[in-house]
């Protein structure tokens, strides 16, 4: 199964202060031994939200909305994607995390990630859309 963790943003997150050459050295580690074991597929730490934007949809219309957002306790300061056996494999891993906020409490959000064959069964055409991509994003990977 897919799991797409995601460390939430802190305020000093959202300053967009960069993280110590220690931490990013604990952090390397830490991905280093997620890669040796099969588990990390990808991940990136996101700039403050106030480098992004949202776009809004509702009954057919648009809205653009620039950051930064405020409710800071509700965005993502970066995100992993892992591959593990269970959701229990997943949380044993995230225990195993250095501290990505040293000074401020951090959290560690673990979600399940749908798999195409879970929501289009049945749906062959869907399901034939689906692979023509995935082939054509595996080719136009580095």
């Amino acid at each position: 199964m897919k799991v797409m963790v995601m460390v939430k943003a802190t305020k000093r997150s959202e300053q967009g202060d960069p993280p110590s050459e220690e931490l990013l050295l604990a952090m390397g580690r830490f991905n280093e031994e997620l890669l040796r074991a099969g588990v990390l597929l990808g991940g990136d730490g996101l700039k403050p939200s106030k480098e992004g934007r949202r776009v809004r949809l509702w009954g057919g219309k648009r809205a653009i909305i620039d950051g930064p957002f405020a409710e800071t306790k509700e965005l993502v300061a970066g995100y992993w994607i892992w591959q593990v056996q269970s959701l229990d494999e997943a949380v044993e891993w995230a225990r195993r995390c250095p501290d990505p906020m040293p000074g401020e409490e951090a959290e560690l959000e673990l979600r399940p990630i749908f798999e195409f064959e879970d929501l289009c069964e049945g749906n062959e055409e869907a399901r034939a859309l689906n692979e023509r991509l995935a082939r054509e994003l595996e080719r136009r990977a580095p």
